[in-house]
């Protein structure tokens, strides 16, 4: 959309609070945003001199507007959030967090079991969490097996089945795990004070569950039953010294709070948030953001903030941050402290979200490090082509087809000097007609980069073309229609001399034989033929292709394949004399293909 089309419907847009929504040409959801102000908020995007070329691309691709008018700026964050997460717009914010948490479930049913879950079902079970660690789930449920007596069996204990005697008490009884309210040696009011002092636990609150055990076990005392006293003064050392070793204490004098930090690296950000309960961090979790505009670091922190509360279920009023943001959110204080505890918890903050961005480039690294060989070759690859960057992204493009029928395209990938086959793909060829390899090649190289581009992913350094300078001329074409010229670096591999060529280089470079790089480059080549042909081939197995013989009236598969295996090529046959033909087929079949060749006979014709 221009400035011109824009000022058409400006004065339409109200000037209340709101969300607005862009669409491209293909009615798709492109952005989401919210403003005090929706029309001032749209116009800016069509007012100011862009210096992000990703918002230029975005105001390129907006094909209409629509608005929602809400009543404060509060109902328009909520709603922004919802649709961003219901349609994912490609140019908002990104946060990768796919992974499901972990939550501990008091199920819905008599006498609740407590276990572990991954799928919240709405069936009336209380979930706790959810946790940023399996581990730490396996964790405390087994802290609490040993604290809490708690049954682990799947039996229907409704009252009836009870009173009917239908249960008979197991090991975990006899073990002293389980009080046995299958058979009633367990009353319900007792079983419901477990699930109580359950619930304490996983929220921290470990006060009610000590005073609970210390007076139970003065009980036992004052009945003589001093083993059983002795037991239950166990569980109280190791609920004590459990959650002593566990907890990471702030120092501060209880308070719950919510603290974030922020670390970015180009377009990617990363998040910390510390779940602060009582005075004690009981949970911490960084989340890599990935920014597709210019947005600014108090905008993604806001994004990330409202993500991380609505994951982890968060309504604690105080919300702590480095820096001064516009959270609308209700009933809540944001905090920038200067100095002192909350001031540490920041920092504290901030050296986890470093932690973790250290531990991806060491796992980067640690990648590359296996690949200690594969990376010489590619240092040998920079220098002998003069690259300005190591090649660690490669792609290299063939056309494979049917004795000179039936054209697809493949691209296989190399990273970090080793093959990413998650990334190979296939093209069907679309738009050419007949067999054009140059037309196919620029229409396979045009799709795979008009799709990189869309979706803002990573270019590679070095691309091969498996052909000589006709295919790489159609290449060009279509890098400089997508206007990604300079961005990446094309060579054609000639079939037969293996030698390079670069696009407007009259001369090839030609490379040692058996040196490293030509090596490598012809692997990579060997790889590409070898996925273009077993794709082909299974598509003709599929019956996918169909063979142009076989539209010849009175021509059949067999006769086809006869001809196809004697000349190779369709057009060998149509070049074939009447005669050469015969001497395959016989006349009578021989004539058939030789006038649909010549006279222009076709298969629906008399």
């Amino acid at each position: 959309m221009t400035q011109e089309e824009f000022s058409k419907i400006a004065s339409t847009i109200p000037l209340q609070p709101g969300i607005y929504k862009y669409f491209d040409a293909n009615g798709k959801i492109i952005y989401v945003g919210k403003a005090k102000s929706l029309r001032k908020r749209v116009s800016s995007y069509f007012n100011k001199t862009f210096t992000n070329y990703k918002t230029h691309e975005l105001v390129q691709r907006i094909h209409k507007i629509e608005f929602t008018i809400v009543n404060s700026e509060q109902d328009a964050f909520f709603l922004e959030n919802s649709l961003i997460k219901q349609f994912q717009p490609r140019y908002n914010i990104n946060l990768k967090d796919d992974k499901s948490y972990p939550y501990i479930v008091i199920k819905n049913e008599p006498f609740p079991r407590v276990y572990l879950t991954r799928q919240p079902v709405n069936d009336g079970s209380e979930y706790l969490g959810p946790y940023t660690s399996v581990f730490r789930v396996r964790e405390l449920l087994e802290f609490i097996r040993r604290a809490i007596p708690l049954r682990t069996c799947t039996l229907n204990l409704t009252k009836n089945n009870i009173a009917k005697g239908k249960f008979k008490v197991c090991l975990e009884y006899h073990l002293g795990n389980c009080k046995g309210p299958c058979e009633a040696y367990q009353t319900k009011e007792d079983y419901d004070e477990n699930i109580r002092q359950v619930r304490d636990l996983l929220k921290g609150n470990l006060s009610p569950v000590i005073r609970h055990f210390k007076e139970e076990m003065k009980a036992l005392a004052a009945y003589l039953q001093f083993e059983k006293a002795e037991y239950t003064r166990k569980k109280i050392a190791y609920l004590e010294d459990y959650y002593q070793s566990r907890s990471v204490v702030t120092g501060m004098k209880g308070g719950d709070k919510d603290v974030f930090s922020i670390l970015k690296e180009k377009d990617i950000a990363y998040v910390n948030y510390l779940m602060v309960r009582g005075g004690t961090i009981v949970q911490t979790q960084t989340n890599k953001l990935e920014t597709h505009l210019d947005e600014p670091v108090e905008e993604i922190l806001v994004y990330a903030i409202q993500h991380l509360r609505s994951t982890f279920h968060s309504d604690t009023r105080e919300i702590v941050v480095p820096f001064e943001i516009e959270y609308p959110e209700e009933n809540t204080e944001v905090i920038v402290p200067k100095g002192g505890d909350r001031k540490k918890l920041v920092e504290l903050s901030e050296k986890n979200a470093g932690y973790f961005i250290e531990e991806l480039k060491n796992k980067e690294r640690l990648k590359i490090s296996r690949n200690v060989d594969q990376i010489k070759v590619l240092e040998e690859l920079q220098t002998d082509l003069q690259l300005q960057d190591l090649p660690t992204h490669i792609e290299c493009f063939d056309n494979s087809n049917f004795q000179g029928s039936y054209p697809v395209s493949a691209m296989v990938c190399f990273k970090n000097g080793v093959p990413s086959k998650k990334d190979y793909r296939h093209f069907n060829v679309k738009t050419v007609q007949g067999i054009n390899d140059f037309a196919s090649m620029k229409e396979a190289v045009f799709r795979r980069y008009k799709r990189l581009k869309e979706e803002q992913q990573d270019f590679p350094q070095l691309v091969i073309i498996d052909g000589g300078k006709g295919q790489l001329g159609a290449a060009m074409e279509a890098i400089e229609e997508l206007e990604l010229h300079g961005m990446i670096t094309l060579v054609g591999l000639a079939k037969n001399e293996e030698e390079l060529f670069f696009a407007g280089d009259k001369e090839s470079l030609k490379l040692p034989y058996n040196g490293g790089s030509l090596k490598f480059i012809r692997f990579i080549r060997d790889q590409v033929h070898r996925f273009g042909v077993t794709f082909h081939r299974q598509k003709r197995s599929k019956g996918t292709f169909k063979n142009e013989l076989e539209d010849i009236k009175g021509i059949g598969k067999a006769t086809a394949d006869q001809l196809l295996k004697e000349f190779r090529s369709v057009k060998n046959i149509r070049e074939k004399t009447l005669e050469e033909l015969s001497a395959i087929v016989g006349a009578a079949k021989a004539k058939v293909v030789w006038d649909y060749f010549h006279i222009g006979t076709k298969p629906d014709e008399s």
